[in-house]
């Protein structure tokens, strides 16, 4: 009995300090932070690794430039614009009617341009020429 009061008592102290705290105020740059950060590691892992052996394969530089690279991209746009992006542009070579889908729609072609545009930019900041 006496154990089952202790264990009431402690379970309700828990209770009320837990409905008593403030909740912690997000930042803006909080905020940032987690936008740049929302990319699963294994995607950026992957990225790196083409990207390196796009230039050339495996070297110090190359490996620092594409993750550099992945960064300012992730600067740029969210993990669901950077994969949507990345799936339209894979899947609009897809010939005829199958294609369409990829290829005309406004929405595709905006998230085309936008990765373009953020790997033009991460290009000029990474990699030195």
């Amino acid at each position: 009995m006496k154990n089952k009061l202790v264990l009431s008592i402690s379970i309700s102290v828990l209770l009320v300090g837990c409905t008593t705290t403030e909740p912690k105020k997000i930042t803006e740059k909080a905020v940032e932070t987690s936008k740049v950060n929302d990319f699963p590691t294994r995607d950026r892992v992957e990225y790196v690794l083409n990207c390196v052996a796009k230039h050339g394969g495996l070297n110090y530089i190359n490996q620092y430039a594409c993750g550099c690279k992945i960064d300012k991209i992730a600067e740029k746009m969210t993990f669901e614009e950077y994969e949507s992006a990345k799936t339209f542009s894979y899947l609009k070579k897809t010939p005829g009617e199958n294609g369409a889908a990829f290829r005309d729609p406004k929405h595709a072609k905006d998230l085309r341009a936008l990765l373009k545009e953020a790997d033009t930019h991460a290009e000029s900041q990474c990699f030195v020429k």
